[in-house]
């Protein structure tokens, strides 16, 4: 918005951030990777994507040929698997990386903005009786929602009680003598 003060062009910039969403409720975590894997996870496609159109300009100017079928198929299946893998591997790696993270208290439920296959936002909800914490501490799993691993730093917490409601660390400890005395017997 442009306004005129004086005889000088005054530019104000609105305020509110892109990144507010009031139907996924209060923003509780944002991911400081963002734009780090998004700008890794373009770069491997776009070089993949050059590679497929270059390399058969390539391979016709130069003459590059081999007689025998066998080592034709190697060269070209070694090409392949760094023009296809790469990206594959990038986002396995990478999908379940939290970008933002909104919890709404009412609801009692967090939508997690994580980036899909074609580098667009995506939105996955879920209760956070759904949070199942892993039994062995993984490279690229913080928690799993539902089924879908999700990747958080808890240090990025502006506050620590949202990240222990997230884990389920609020909630209160019970531990029921007669249930292990039973399972130590049966062992």
């Amino acid at each position: 918005q442009v306004t005129s003060f004086q005889g000088v062009a005054v530019r104000s910039l609105c305020t509110s951030s892109s990144h507010e969403h009031p139907e996924h409720g209060r923003l509780v975590y944002k991911g400081n990777m963002a734009k780090a894997v998004l700008g890794v996870r373009f770069f491997s496609y776009s070089t993949s994507v050059f590679n497929l159109f270059m390399m058969p300009y390539i391979i016709l100017k130069t003459g590059i040929g081999f007689e025998s079928l066998l080592i034709q198929a190697a060269f070209y299946g070694f090409l392949g698997f760094f023009t296809f893998v790469t990206p594959i591997t990038l986002h396995v790696l990478t999908k379940g990386y939290v970008i933002r993270l909104y919890y709404k208290d009412e609801m009692d439920t967090y939508t997690a903005i994580t980036y899909n296959a074609v580098l667009a936002e995506k939105a996955t909800v879920f209760h956070q009786k759904d949070v199942k914490i892993p039994d062995i501490t993984k490279m690229f799993t913080t928690f799993y929602a539902k089924t879908k691993s999700m990747l958080v730093n808890p240090t990025l917490f502006p506050n620590p009680h949202d990240y222990n409601h997230l884990m389920g660390y609020d909630k209160s400890f019970y531990f029921n003598l007669e249930e292990e005395k039973e399972a130590g017997e049966r062992k």
